[in-house]
């Protein structure tokens, strides 16, 4: 595998479908290597296919559109559901080849009853995305949901992905994972990473750093936080284990950094932090590429 000037695996944000214009111009320059372009529930109402060219004019020979991300209910929310075809179909627009989202949920019953749900919405949803070339990965939150009472999203457990690629198997169904989301449910995310790393499809870079102690002197359920989501390079984990164990295992795309959630480097140091991650995750992808000699 040929590691192209370290753009095997490429680093770089998330930013906002119908704000992309605006934001791309203002951070690309820091050194952003690709853009998931994400939606919250539905597209922008305008014409996307022209979107894609104007925002494709300005990362062209900078960056690279990563992924697209539609995050809402496809399994009770019938435009959600509806604009999934639409996001599919348009990744060749925006010069990608995966989408990502949750899952839905039937939110009145445990995950486990949500499994025929499943399969009718994304049973079609997956071939089409096969008859595309295109790679589904379900991002892992549990949105403050349960297994017993789910919320968004019913992929938010390793039990729960197994129930679910067992249900759909196809190789274009995947994960759009993180430690961030394992870490919150005391997952070890290496161990999980080991063992998963053929279905992940995306990175999102978004760690977490646990407050052992509290949760040693007050348990899970003291009403505070007992662990808090992170920008890369602020949270527990080392992320060169992570870069290792994708490039060990062929992974070919993008860690792109979630932001908009560490306690500390937010508001007016959203980007400065993003940008120390992103200057960190380069770090542990190995630094500024050198040439072998001749």
């Amino acid at each position: 595998m040929s590691h192209a000037q370290h753009l095997d695996i490429r680093i770089g944000t998330l930013v906002s479908m119908d704000r992309a214009e605006s934001v791309i111009p203002q951070i690309i320059g820091h050194g952003f290597e690709s853009f998931q372009l994400t939606c919250w529930q539905k597209l922008p109402t305008e014409d996307v296919s022209e979107l894609a060219k104007r925002i494709l004019g300005l990362v062209e020979g900078r960056a690279v559109i990563s992924a697209l991300g539609l995050y809402g209910n496809p399994m009770t929310d019938e435009l959600c559901l509806s604009e999934w075809p639409r996001i599919v179909k348009l990744c060749a627009a925006f010069g990608c080849d995966t989408v990502c989202g949750f899952t839905g949920a039937l939110e009145d019953r445990p995950v486990d009853q949500n499994l025929d749900r499943f399969v009718e919405v994304w049973g079609e949803l997956t071939r089409m995305a096969e008859a595309e070339g295109v790679k589904i990965g379900f991002e892992n939150c549990d949105m403050g949901g349960s297994w017993e009472s789910p919320r968004f999203n019913i992929a938010h457990s390793p039990r729960a992905w197994e129930m679910l690629f067992n249900a759909v198997n196809s190789d274009s169904l995947g994960l759009e994972w993180e430690p961030c989301h394992q870490m919150v449910s005391f997952v070890d995310p290496i161990a999980n990473l080991r063992e998963w790393v053929g279905k992940v499809v995306h990175i999102h870079g978004k760690d977490a750093t646990v407050h052992h102690d509290l949760v040693r002197k007050y348990g899970t359920r003291s009403g505070m936080y007992v662990v808090h989501h992170r920008t890369p390079g602020f949270g527990d984990t080392n992320w060169s284990d992570i870069i290792t164990l994708l490039r060990m295992n062929g992974f070919c795309g993008a860690i792109d950094i979630e932001g908009w959630h560490d306690p500390v480097y937010r508001e007016d140091l959203e980007m400065t932090g993003q940008v120390h991650a992103l200057n960190y995750l380069k770090t542990c992808r190995g630094g500024a590429y050198v040439e072998n000699p001749k």
